[in-house]
Formats: structure tokens, sequence, C-alpha cells
């Protein structure tokens, strides 16, 4: 779920420039559809200082050596524990780091055989950043000048759930804390070991589950009454 004006989000995360803006406020963000994101991103010469862009990309990752773009559909997720490692998500672990922001999001508990639906959020109603990787696919079709040659799409980390979310869902997006997020995002950061380390180093979440109703299920439902709680 992000609701949050770009305003906000560029003030927040201290951001330079936002590109391509027009986000439309979602209550029910479903994979492949857009999300905002925050990177770094390295201009000039040697030690010139980047710049923090906030820009709308597709959620699912399309690695830059796929045929086809279907495949970030599969990609919307990349397990923390092997980010480094696998060849769909290593380069741009390296290179392409980002934050996605959001204000909460849901998961599906299936103990006791029914699925039941819950909102998880900070409990000072703050910004989540979860740790994300981002990937620009060339479009085969599209000229090298077009400004619309390049796909942009990314994946969100997930990781082992701690015992406060493990009895909803054995695994939860990882959360940049705000004392990590300029280490996350530096672009100067590309030795695999070190970005290892940026991944272990991230803490386990503190959120707030809270029971909502099964119509965020659905993609076409959408409103903040999908967050209110109920039972």
């Amino acid at each position: 779920m992000s609701a949050r004006d770009d305003k906000d989000l560029v003030a927040l995360f201290e951001v330079d420039d936002r590109i391509d803006g027009g986000w439309r406020p979602s209550w029910n963000v479903a994979p492949t559809q857009s999300v905002r994101v925050v990177f770094d991103l390295a201009e000039g010469p040697d030690g010139a200082a980047p710049r923090r862009l906030l820009r709308d990309v597709r959620w699912g990752l399309v690695p830059v050596w796929a045929k086809d773009p279907g495949i970030g559909s599969r990609m919307i997720n990349a397990r923390s524990e092997t980010v480094t490692e696998k060849p769909s998500f290593r380069a741009a672990a390296a290179r392409r780091r980002c934050v996605v922001p959001a204000d909460g999001y849901y998961e599906w508990s299936t103990a006791g055989g029914t699925k039941v639906p819950y909102y998880l959020h900070p409990e000072d109603g703050g910004v989540l950043a979860f740790a994300g990787l981002y990937e620009r696919w060339p479009v085969p079709e599209k000229a090298d000048d077009d400004p619309d040659r390049w796909l942009w799409t990314c994946t969100i980390l997930t990781g082992p759930a701690t015992d406060a979310l493990g009895h909803i869902h054995d695994r939860t997006p990882r959360i940049v804390p705000p004392d990590m997020v300029d280490a996350w995002l530096d672009p100067g950061v590309t030795d695999k070991e070190e970005v290892r380390g940026l991944v272990d180093a991230i803490p386990a979440p503190h959120l707030v589950p809270r029971r909502v109703g099964p119509a965020v299920g659905s993609v076409r439902n959408n409103g903040p009454g999908l967050v209110e709680p109920v039972g």
C-alpha cells in the first residue's frame, strides 16, 4: 500500500529529482503494477555526489538478459539469503539497489486452515523503506533514442519473519531503517562481500498486524477502507 504524496517522499528521503511524476495513491498495489522507488544515480566524474531520484517502475524485476519481459511476474521478490548469488539478481544487488516506500503491506495467514488477511504497518504510522533492486530492460522494438527504450522494473527483498510476525507468514519484506538508507543506496558499494554485509545488517522489522477484510484479495478493490480493522 502506498498512499503518500510524492512531496512527502521527496522530503523524507531527501530526493533531488522526481522523474516522470503522476502517482495515484493506491491501497492495493499488485505485482506487475507501478510502484515508486528511490535510488542514487552516480553521474559525472568520479567523486561527484550522486543524485537521488524518485521514479515509478514496474513491480517484477526483468533482468537485462531476459528475452521476454513476462519473466518479471515471477520475480516480484528476491530471497535476501541468496540475492548476491542468483544470476537474476546479483548484478542489480551490486549496482542497482533501491528502496520501495510503502505505508504497509498485506499478508495472509493460513493458521487453522482458513485464509485471513492482515495489514502490517509501523506503529508510529511512518513510511517503510522496503529493500529493493531495480533494472532497466531494453525494449527490442524501440530505437536507441526513444524515451521509452528502457523498461524500468524492481523487486523487493524478503527474509525469514521474526517470531512476532511468523504466525502470519514465514517470510517478510526486508525493511531498511532510516539510518541505513544512505548506505543501502550508495552506488559506490559494489563489492559482493560489502553488499552481503549490507543485506545481513538490515534488522528485523517491528510491525503491527491488523486484521482486515477479504476485499484486499481482489485487485479491483481499492481505497482507504481496505486497511480498516475487522473482527
